[in-house]
């Protein structure tokens, strides 16, 4: 190349060489205009390139700078900008802000359960009530389901489309084709799928595609089995790696339609069991496309590493929008518990969800030298050669020289043991830093024949099984602290792993899971999240055939149904009872639909007992919010707590006032937040007397009389004004407030918690009150 061509090449590219330097993702908020509605997309577009234009050199560099135009999830854009233009643009009088898009802000929040529900798909429709909600609903009939995840698999048996009628005329949306995803990939069941890359790209470069598909194909697995758990279609004989969990795996909604938004990509240099990235520009666009094409609830098992403003929260704002068309979005609460005010996914117009178990055990024993058996569970294939003991040893006494003899040394951390020391024995590992699964990798790595798994304290005695690549079991951190003690008290330490099996009633259930996160809202403590609990632990689901069960990129082993714990699982199961109640009743907003599951939560085990966490101590709605989600319930809940669009942008100005809709003026005097009409309370550092108000619609029978039953919180007076609600009609709304006040023996600075239930013999419509004091 001469020096005139490459003159030439580069007064080329100037203009986008000039756009890339120094450049981050924003995205522009703009002024809501009555006329954005009737404009074409073209003309949106050209209007958000023409703020670019006026801030950069070259209209080029404007135009390629443009990643994402919004039409329905806000009116605003996203563009790679420097400071400096992203400083002029916020000082534009029609831009509300400008956001910049943070580094790894949102990841994923990684069959018996609906049983355990009270759902039972296996049951023909003859063999049904006529009030059971799956006959009422026709399983979910026609009601369309967006999922914002990695993707799916289509090829799985649980979006089969047999016996489907055809697609609803109301759906708008597209099949996006890429490669190994064709347009025949969608069907009466997937009956849409779209990708987002934009932001991704913009931010690490070209996708991999070693790593993933450029395509709506899940190469995750997380997407497919959240997909299948809202509305798989039943699979008889359906099991995990090794037979565990087998039977029938249907979704909750079997006959609801899905629409897939592939929005979570891995994060490069990282493998995918360390988690991947779903950028907030290309959440926005899966919003954007999703208001668009028509669905009726959204399911995000996505969320932030920390408590988020809702103003700078891509979650809260795409799901803000959904509330005008009347979409439900439903999030997970995240997995950082037991540690206090973690929820996230926190605004009131989001349902989130909070994960409990279910009545399903995997028992794997262990049988030590002195006779001592300890129970354990697995979800393990394998078995070990002989029935025999083996030696059992610490793997902090069998690491490599130079491995620091502290706490870490105990925790199988890859490429730590010494296979002269470790070959052939059983190896007790502890879990801190590293996978669960990563640190049997490395004992089989090492030698070892099988493998211990011991909690620690935090995780307590919850008990997440894994698909182990070698014989394994976990145990309780009590446990671990027992076999410990053995291992310590003895130079012939032995043990055996008994080869685990499926046990179906286990009791009590459900217990709250130690890694679901908890309350109180750390951005609007007067709401109370989460909202609800539902089964997230050791789940069973449909899996991408692009990945392993593990996600661990050594192991080459490739299932069809894994089992999968996080409060990712736990939203899936609540997004498809709201989707049964929506085609029940299709007339409902949904707050409405929010409002009736939360209210008919239960908060009694199976064993007739308040709900526990795993080491059997009392939970609290901190933990489970209203307690735990019984769709059955749900569908006639008697009483709601209605709130509209309109009502959210109030609460807004308390936080921030948006300007973003001239139509809609924060008042002088802002009201309290605690009196958004939401069906729970809480009142954090009450000094006297505090009253909130709220709103009833009766959704139950018409001449019905509601009486309010009070479950103080300790230390606490609640009153109820007035005590009984009398109403005439279906629709009919009535107000009633609630006042607390400390009675002087409330525990200054720690909550406590008590119950607000309307009842009119027939239903109970109960609510969580949460009060700290100063």
């Amino acid at each position: 190349m001469n020096t005139y061509s490459l003159y030439l090449l580069l007064l080329l590219l100037l203009p986008l060489l000039a756009s890339c330097v120094g450049t981050k993702v924003y995205i522009v908020y703009l002024r809501h205009n009555d006329d954005d509605g009737i404009k074409t997309f073209e003309e949106i577009e050209e209007n958000h390139v023409s703020y670019l234009f006026s801030v950069k050199k070259f209209e080029e560099g404007a135009r390629s700078s443009l990643l994402y135009s919004y039409k329905h999830s806000i009116n605003g854009f996203a563009a790679l900008l420097t400071a400096e233009e992203a400083s002029q643009l916020s000082d534009m009088e029609e831009v509300v802000m400008v956001i910049p898009s943070h580094e790894r802000e949102y990841s994923l929040h990684t069959t018996r359960s609906w049983e355990f529900a009270g759902l039972d798909e296996e049951l023909k429709p003859n063999q049904l009530g006529r009030e059971d909600l799956l006959f009422k609903s026709q399983y979910g009939k026609d009601v369309i389901v967006g999922m914002m995840d990695s993707g799916v698999w289509p090829e799985s048996e649980s979006f089969s489309d047999r016996g489907m009628g055809p697609i609803p005329v109301s759906w708008k949306g597209v099949c996006q084709t890429g490669p190994s995803f064709k347009s025949t990939h969608c069907n009466r069941k997937l009956i849409g799928a779209r990708y987002y890359l934009k932001g991704y790209e913009a931010r690490y470069g070209p996708l991999n595609a070693t790593n993933d598909s450029r395509s709506p194909r899940d190469m995750d697995g997380h997407g497919t089995h959240t997909a299948s758990t809202v509305g798989g279609r039943g699979v008889p004989n359906a099991s995990s790696l090794g037979g565990f969990s087998r039977g029938t795996a249907f979704g909750g909604a079997p006959m609801a339609r899905l629409a897939i938004y592939k929005v979570c990509w891995p994060i490069p240099s990282k493998g995918k069991e360390d988690g991947n990235t779903c950028l907030f520009e290309d959440m926005l666009a899966a919003f954007d496309d999703a208001i668009h094409d028509g669905v009726n609830i959204l399911s995000i098992s996505i969320g932030s590493s920390s408590p988020l403003n809702y103003t700078q929260d891509g979650l809260a704002l795409g799901a803000l929008q959904a509330t005008i068309n009347n979409i439900l979005v439903v999030c997970s609460g995240g997995n950082e518990g037991p540690a206090q005010s973690t929820v996230v996914n926190t605004a009131p117009w989001i349902l989130t969800v909070a994960a409990s178990s279910i009545d399903r055990a995997f028992v794997a024993p262990v049988q030590l030298g002195n006779g001592h058996k300890i129970k354990g569970q697995s979800a393990t294939p394998y078995k070990l050669p002989k029935r025999k003991m083996y030696q059992l040893v610490y793997a902090g006494e069998v690491v490599n020289a130079d491995v620091p003899k502290t706490y870490i040394a105990g925790q199988c951390l890859p490429g730590s043991l010494s296979p002269q020391k470790a070959k052939g024995k059983i190896v007790l590992c502890l879990r801190g830093n590293g996978t669960r699964v990563g640190k049997g990798m490395e004992v089989k790595r090492a030698g070892g024949i099988g493998y211990i798994l011991g909690n620690s304290q935090a995780n307590g005695a919850e008990l997440t099984v894994d698909a182990h690549v070698l014989p394994a079991t976990a145990v309780t951190s009590d446990d671990a602290i027992k076999i410990l003690k053995y291992i310590n008290s003895t130079k012939t330490r032995t043990a055996y792993i008994y080869p685990g099996k499926t046990v179906l009633q286990a009791k009590p259930a459900p217990s709250m899971a130690a890694f679901s996160s908890r309350g109180p809202n750390a951005i609007s403590p007067e709401i109370l999240k989460p909202d609800i609990a539902a089964p997230g632990l050791n789940i069973l689901a449909a899996w991408t055939g692009g990945n392993a069960p593990t996600k661990i990129e050594g192991d080459h082993r490739r299932v069809k149904y894994n089992l999968l714990s996080g409060t990712s699982m736990a939203c899936p199961h609540v997004a498809a009872a709201a989707a049964l109640l929506k085609a029940v009743h299709p007339d409902w907003s949904s707050a409405a639909i929010k409002s009736a599951l939360i209210t008919t939560a239960g908060i009694i085990n199976n064993v007739g007992m308040r709900i526990t966490d795993a080491s059997g101590n009392q939970a609290d709605p901190f933990q489970f919010g209203s307690g735990h989600f019984r769709p059955e319930k749900a569908a006639d809940p008697g009483l709601v707590y209605d709130a509209s669009y309109a009502d959210y942008l109030l609460f807004l100005c308390n936080h921030a006032d948006f300007k973003s809709n001239p139509t809609f003026i924060c008042p002088k005097t802002t009201p309290s937040i605690q009196n958004l009409n939401y069906p729970s309370f809480s009142f954090p550092n009450i000094n006297g007397k505090v009253t909130v108000r709220r709103t009833v619609t009766n959704v139950g029978g018409k001449g019905s009389v509601y009486f309010a039953r009070v479950e103080p919180p300790l230390g606490i007076t609640v009153k109820v004004s007035p005590p009984v609600l009398h109403f005439n009609r279906v629709g009919e709304k009535k107000n009633f407030e609630v006042t607390v006040e400390g009675n002087g023996r409330a525990e200054k600075g720690a909550y406590a918690f008590g119950w607000l239930t309307w009842s009119d013999g027939i239903h109970s419509v109960r609510s969580p009150i949460a009060v700290s004091s100063v």
